[in-house]
């Protein structure tokens, strides 16, 4: 959470270019921190379908199996048993993008009449490029920030969260020229003069840039406002919730 803007300066971003990355290398520097830790990479790489970086690691380690301090044969033999995932990875390079199933949900007809709550939605748009922090209804307003997912989620959204508060919504990972949310942010606090802000978001990383958005234009507003991030997982459970 601190890498966007660290307030201490204890830390600093440097850019440079990486070496391309090489599996024998890798595997160079892990063989002498066991058995396990090759075993536990190479099923990573089995997980993930990175099936020429398998192959390279297994012949690495059959070129060099009469130096290298453990059996090699009961290595290969132990991730070659290893069962595929049970989710089609979608892209393994973000932990929030991999599917997954809830299979504890009842089933029943897609039709199936159910009794539904009123919305308490009291305004639009709530999209945070077509937003106006300008807008009367966010004037002293309590307002809630979340990311587009978490609605889907949460089985009661409307009852537990917004009821009550201002909405207004964002995808840190796919939305275009997020650096206006920063701002539009800011003047939420500083010219609608909000209550409070609850900014609510799923546990996966890519998530964690809209709680930086927040943090950012706290930091860069005159005034102050009260802010409670809640963190809810893909069943839409509460993981973790805090005031700052």
């Amino acid at each position: 959470a601190c890498l966007g803007h660290c307030p201490l300066g204890a830390i600093s971003i440097e850019k440079r270019e990486a070496k391309a990355y090489s599996e024998t290398r890798a595997m160079e520097a892990m063989v002498n921190k066991g058995a396990n830790t090759v075993i536990a990479h190479m099923k990573h790489l089995k997980d993930h379908d990175e099936n020429e970086l398998l192959t390279e690691a297994s012949r690495y380690l059959k070129d060099n199996a009469a130096v290298i301090g453990f059996d090699v044969r009961k290595v290969i033999s132990e991730v070659n048993k290893t069962k595929a995932p049970s989710v089609i990875q979608v892209n393994a390079g973000c932990p929030g993008s991999h599917a997954q199933s809830f299979g504890n949900k009842p089933s029943g007809a897609f039709f199936e009449p159910v009794i539904s709550q009123k919305s308490e939605l009291s305004h639009w748009p709530v999209q945070m490029h077509l937003i106006n922090p300008s807008s009367s209804h966010y004037k002293n307003a309590d307002v809630l920030l979340a990311a587009d997912c978490v609605a889907y989620a949460v089985p009661d959204f409307h009852g537990t969260y917004l009821r009550g508060r201002k909405l207004a919504i964002a995808c840190p990972k796919l939305d275009q020229g997020t650096d206006i949310y920063i701002e539009k942010i800011r003047l939420l606090i500083d010219e609608a003069n909000i209550r409070s802000l609850h900014v609510l978001v799923m546990e996966v990383p890519c998530c964690g840039g809209l709680s930086r958005m927040v943090q950012l234009a706290r930091s860069q507003a005159s005034s102050d406002v009260p802010v409670e991030f809640t963190v809810v997982n893909t069943g839409g459970e509460v993981i973790k919730s805090i005031n700052i």
